[in-house]
């Protein structure tokens, strides 16, 4: 069984003078010596080093109280997720999964082994609560593949506990840097590894004194600074830079959609929240660029990849829709008032869910693990790579994104018609679903636009988000209902009242009545022609 830790922590080039006096820091009461330990890790990767590229690090270690399999998987600066499994000569099932949408098909191989000797402190507080621990690593490392190559050197490490708040590394970082100890280079020793034993590597020579502190000062500048406004190339221009082209605004939203489903994989194996609904929604956003913008992308080719994001979504959509669903349901029970609640209706409703998602759960992973998953990702990859752009693609983005979101609009406006004209019931329920979806695209696509088109587009998204929700809870309605009918019968099978599920169903069923009647305001809202005309400047 896999434990989960935050882990926490900043790297330092360590001096001859040794560590400071870390009690002098702010909130700590002492520094308890733990003595000398010895670690050894071995780190696997693919040959071509796959997880090193995106920051993550897989390796069996022995000695420490932590001994066994570590996967580390990076969150934010500084911050990294650490999954935890026992001590096995093989890799773990569980942690070759959580890596397979950056791995895909290509082995896991030892790349690196390092040896350190690490001599550790623990900072304590009054009550003799860990804040941190700082260890000073003598670090051996000898590639295993790719080469031969050696390196050797110490370094500081500083772990933030549990008891602590993150504001103590900046205190002891403040403390470190007055004796004259500076950032490492590299964000982890995996990484200064791989760098130093590369056949022709030069030794790392340690960094003067202040040129990290300066370089992470000027990292900082960079993000604080003032962020160019979308929607007014001219203004690069203006400043020598090139305007963007379409191809260049809608290659950039391609890959951050792909960066997505590869990196919230490792999030829906662990069922972490929300994590299948941003993963599908992350596929259909990519599939949806590919309608929007086909002026600039050739439909040949991305045709036959948006029916496998059409596969992957509706997969996904096994387990979110249940999550969904489930939550609708056990919400109406709570709007009903006690009395109306005849028969064990809360424990028929629960053992109907949980059997679903067992089925569920089991059935997104499977999916996961197909070679049809891990060969889309692999065909993602090559778009990415080589991608089919159309002569458009070279045109000024303002010339050519607008009128794909107003053509999505358009194909929206003849949905809503439709949906307004059908009769109540069975085709009305059919059209408001189609008007949803083109809801949806619309609004993914002014998404998309946002950056090159600004404010008109961001309103857009603001508009369709508010019509998506309202056509969105007139169809959860349509499937609550299946819903309800199908907890109704099994109610009745087993001896029980099935009076509570009728009631929700007439209740279901004024909901989506009621969706219907706001249908034309909602869209008079969602359609004002001035909106529409700041996107057609």
């Amino acid at each position: 069984m896999a434990d989960q830790v935050r882990e926490i922590e900043r790297k330092y080039e360590a001096t001859q003078d040794g560590l400071p006096d870390l009690a002098a820091v702010p909130g700590v009461a002492a520094v308890v010596d733990k003595g000398v330990t010895s670690l050894d890790a071995t780190y696997y990767d693919t040959e071509a080093e796959r997880l090193a590229a995106d920051g993550i690090t897989l390796r069996r270690r022995t000695g420490g109280d932590d001994a066994g399999w570590h996967l580390k998987l990076p969150v934010d600066e500084d911050v990294r997720e650490e999954i935890r499994v026992p001590l096995s000569e093989q890799l773990p099932q569980e942690l070759a999964g959580l890596v397979r949408s950056r791995v895909r098909t290509a082995p896991l191989v030892p790349i690196v082994r390092l040896r350190s000797e690490r001599d550790l402190r623990h900072l304590v507080d009054s009550d003799g609560k860990v804040l941190a621990q700082v260890s000073v690593d003598e670090v051996a490392a000898e590639r295993l593949t790719g080469g031969d190559g050696t390196a050797h050197w110490t370094e500081i490490e500083v772990e933030l506990g549990e008891a602590a708040e993150p504001g103590l590394l900046d205190a002891v970082e403040r403390t470190l840097t007055e004796a004259g100890i500076r950032r490492a280079a590299g964000p982890s020793k995996l990484a200064r590894a791989l760098d130093e034993t590369r056949p022709g590597a030069e030794p790392a020579q340690p960094e003067k004194a202040g040129k990290a502190e300066k370089a992470g000062k000027a990292g900082k500048a960079g993000k604080a600074g003032k962020r160019a406004k979308p929607g007014k190339p001219e203004k690069a221009a203006k400043r020598g830079k090139a305007t963007p082209t379409a191809g260049d605004h809608l290659l950039r939203y391609l890959r951050a959609q792909i960066t997505a489903i590869v990196e919230l994989d490792p999030a829906v194996r662990r069922d972490q929240p929300d994590s299948v609904h941003r993963m599908r929604v992350a596929t259909r956003r990519l599939r949806s660029a590919f309608k929007s913008f086909r002026e600039v992308l050739d439909r040949s080719v991305t045709d036959p990849i948006g029916d496998e994001l059409k596969w992957l979504a509706a997969e996904l959509g096994v387990d979110r829709d249940r999550e969904v669903l489930t939550a609708r349901l056990y919400e109406r029970l709570d709007e009903l008032p006690r009395p109306l609640l005849v028969g064990p209706v809360r424990s028929r409703l629960r053992t109907w869910s949980n059997a679903r998602r067992r089925g569920s759960r089991r059935h997104v992973i499977g999916v996961l693990d197909s070679t049809r998953y891990t060969g889309l990702l692999d065909t993602l990859d090559a778009l990415l790579a080589d991608p089919p752009l159309r002569p458009a693609a070279g045109r000024p983005a303002l010339d050519v994104i607008p009128g794909s979101v107003l053509a999505d609009f358009d194909r929206l406006a003849k949905c809503v018609d439709s949906a307004l004209a059908a009769p109540r019931g069975h085709d009305r329920d059919v059209a408001m679903h189609e008007a949803r979806k083109a809801a949806k695209r619309t609004r993914y696509s002014a998404e998309a636009a946002q950056p090159a088109i600004g404010k008109p587009a961001k309103r857009l998204v603001q508009h369709m988000k508010a019509l998506q929700d309202a056509l969105g809870d007139h169809q959860d309605s349509v499937v609550a209902r299946e819903a309800l009918r199908d907890l109704a019968d099994q109610a009745h099978e087993a001896g029980e009242s099935a009076f509570t599920f009728g009631l929700l169903y007439g209740h279901e069923e004024a909901r989506a009545a009621a969706r219907e009647d706001e249908l034309p305001q909602a869209w008079q809202e969602a359609s004002r022609k001035g909106l529409l005309a700041a996107l057609r400047r």
